[in-house]
């Protein structure tokens, strides 16, 4: 659960909503009711594990969300998915009421959904064939199968789904191969990446690795963001 303010709204709710469903509480401080409805709703999200989301809003504070909800009394409760209301209630309901209205809202798992989840290649292939473009089983596949050297089968398969974080390191780890595990060692993959800094402009497999190196790398490393620059003043 999180508290989300006028300017987090667009990034914690609506942006968020497109991966998961999430529900809006919206509440204040001198509401008698809103303090009965909160913990009992933190409750009931909190059972979900992950697949429904909490976020609580003081109307007070943050009037423009509440006008966006057009709210007329509190407390207001609001379920969103894909940046769209697709269910809410007025009022403290009973913890059963609240149980249903966020059970609407998980996901149902599914034979895919348990395949995927089982991780070893064979099950991850089943689940492809009942829905080849499910996005975790082409990625965790397509990372088995890069690990091992399966370059080829692993980059043909992220080319099913659009472009994302996770899509472009897998595809890193299949392309360096071997050289993937020297981002574990921080002066080998130095050495590599200043190597092929002086490459960059006119080699492009030497920028394709350097920008391979820094996928496997990942954007929380100090050192990506370091190198990134380099490559711009490189290239520009």
């Amino acid at each position: 659960m999180i508290d989300v303010t006028d300017a987090t709204f667009e990034h914690d709710v609506l942006e968020r909503s497109n991966q998961v469903p999430v529900v809006v509480d919206l509440w204040a401080p001198w509401c008698g009711p809103c303090r009965t409805l909160g913990p009992t709703i933190e409750k009931v999200v909190d059972a979900t594990e992950g697949q429904v989301e909490l976020v609580k809003v003081n109307v007070d504070e943050n009037p423009r969300v509440a006008a966006t909800f057009q709210v007329q009394s509190i407390p207001a409760v609001y379920a969103l998915k894909d940046a769209k209301v697709v269910d809410g209630f007025i009022g403290a309901l009973p913890e059963k009421g609240v149980a249903e209205f966020v059970g609407r809202l998980a996901p149902t798992e599914t034979e895919v959904d348990r395949l995927v989840a089982a991780g070893d290649e064979e099950s991850l292939r089943k689940a492809l064939e009942q829905d080849p473009d499910h996005e975790g089983a082409v990625v965790a596949l397509a990372e088995l199968l890069a690990e091992r050297g399966d370059t080829d089968e692993a980059l043909s398969l992220l080319a099913r789904l659009p472009e994302t974080t996770e899509t472009r390191r897998v595809a890193a780890i299949a392309r360096l191969g071997d050289e993937a595990t020297m981002t574990s060692d921080n002066g080998e993959v130095e050495h590599r990446l200043d190597g092929l800094l002086e490459r960059v402009k006119d080699d492009e497999a030497a920028r394709q690795e350097f920008v391979d190196l820094l996928e496997v790398l990942g954007p929380d490393d100090p050192r990506t963001l370091r190198y990134r620059k380099a490559l711009t003043a490189k290239l520009y």
